[in-house]
């Protein structure tokens, strides 16, 4: 019996191919589930555009300029001194707040009756300050909620 037993070749684990499979398999599941969140809108802060360049300068560009006249959008300076550009119309202020946290704005929230609210009731109508102003990290900015 144990000449049978020592006649078979043992088998033999890849271990690091192994690994790199379930890395790809948990990288592709990943990106499938942040596609997913920003298809659905529950990403937008995954998924900000820059408007601006590099530069430091505190100049708005061409297409910021156009959304100044939207009061729910507003523009910040990120880290690496690229302008990004949100728009909170009609969210609910706890989106807002999250969009707002994310680029280390400090919001204050108001609430104003309002016939026409959208909705969902305590949606953002307004933000101060808004577009074209940039803000930077640590700016405090005014959120103004509806209710019905």
């Amino acid at each position: 019996m144990n000449d049978f037993a020592r006649t078979t070749d043992t088998p033999a684990f890849d271990s690091a191919a192994i690994a790199r499979g379930a890395r790809r398999k948990r990288t592709t599941a990943i990106a499938g589930i942040a596609t997913a969140l920003v298809v659905a809108g529950a990403g937008t802060a995954l998924a900000v555009g820059n408007v601006g360049s590099s530069s430091h300068t505190s100049k708005p560009t061409a297409s910021a300029a156009a959304s100044a006249a939207d009061s729910t959008t507003f523009l910040v300076r990120t880290s690496d001194g690229t302008i990004a550009r949100e728009t909170l119309a009609g969210a609910p202020s706890t989106r807002a707040r999250v969009g707002l946290v994310h680029f280390g704005l400090t919001p204050k929230f108001t609430r104003v009756k309002k016939a026409d609210c959208p909705q969902p009731e305590d949606a953002v109508i307004s933000l101060s300050p808004h577009a074209p102003t940039v803000l930077n990290a640590g700016d405090t900015v005014l959120v103004t909620t509806c209710y019905r």
